[in-house]
């Protein structure tokens, strides 16, 4: 059990303090419950995390990619859950709750992808123990090798669809949200981000065992596609956040 306490922002705490008006006040109030500092327990749960540690073949960077997915549409769900059936942005009230409908779908789609990804490294660690002291044997261990990549490079290239998904509904969140958590629209951005990163290193390192080159290349090329169009938007994301939680950083 991991002890801390959570006050809400800084600029909450200070218009309650002045009593700040209009409806940036309004929405901060409603937004966080009353200034608490007591420590409170929250359960952590490190058994993957654990897992990742270990020196065990899985997980492995294709699951904290998807583990880092899930985490991105957790936080954008929570711009959802503080926006939601507040005066101030009733008129996207509808669209809030069609994103959070996405995001739970999401969520749960990357965590099935941990396990997907684990699934899908099993047939490559299988190769590994093929024996190879005949020709026989490299040539049948190849084979096995071409097909079980396939499977590896497929998971990746999965979670860096929903990731890319999950951007836009970032975008959304970061432009339509409540301005008091539009910063944390912007940390699911960059978490997306580097799930997507983190993900296409696993296709890279995978197609590079490819004897298909032209296959590999196909990955390699769709994979960095997606990187450089995901990192685009993240960065624009990120960029506006910016700018509206700090206006003097330039």
């Amino acid at each position: 059990m991991l002890q801390f306490f959570r006050p809400p922002s800084l600029k909450y705490h200070r218009l309650c303090e002045t009593g700040g008006s209009g409806a940036c006040a309004e929405d901060s109030a409603r937004a966080f419950p009353p200034y608490r500092t007591e420590a409170i327990s929250m359960p952590i749960n490190t058994e993957f995390i654990d897992a990742l540690a270990s020196s065990a073949p899985t997980p492995g960077g294709g699951g904290a990619s998807a583990y880092c997915g899930a985490l991105a549409a957790a936080l954008a769900s929570m711009v959802g859950n503080l926006t939601v059936g507040k005066k101030t942005y009733a008129a996207v009230e509808d669209q809030v709750q069609a994103a959070l409908a996405d995001l739970e779908a999401a969520r749960a789609h990357l965590v099935q992808l941990i396990d997907d990804d684990a699934q899908a490294f099993l047939p490559v660690f299988a190769v590994y123990r093929m024996p190879k002291d005949t020709p026989q044997q490299i040539e049948e261990r190849k084979a096995a090798m071409e097909a079980a990549i396939d499977g590896a490079c497929d998971v990746p290239l999965r979670i860096m669809d929903a990731c890319s998904d999950l951007l836009d509904t970032c975008e959304f969140m970061a432009h339509n949200g409540s301005k008091m958590v539009r910063s944390d629209a912007g940390c699911a951005a960059v978490l997306a981000k580097a799930a997507i990163q983190s993900a296409s290193l696993n296709v890279f390192v995978n197609v590079a065992c490819m004897d298909d080159k032209a296959k590999a290349a196909r990955y390699r090329d769709l994979a960095n596609r997606k990187v450089r169009r995901s990192s685009a938007k993240a960065d624009a994301i990120y960029s506006f956040v910016v700018e509206q939680v700090d206006p003097a950083d330039e």
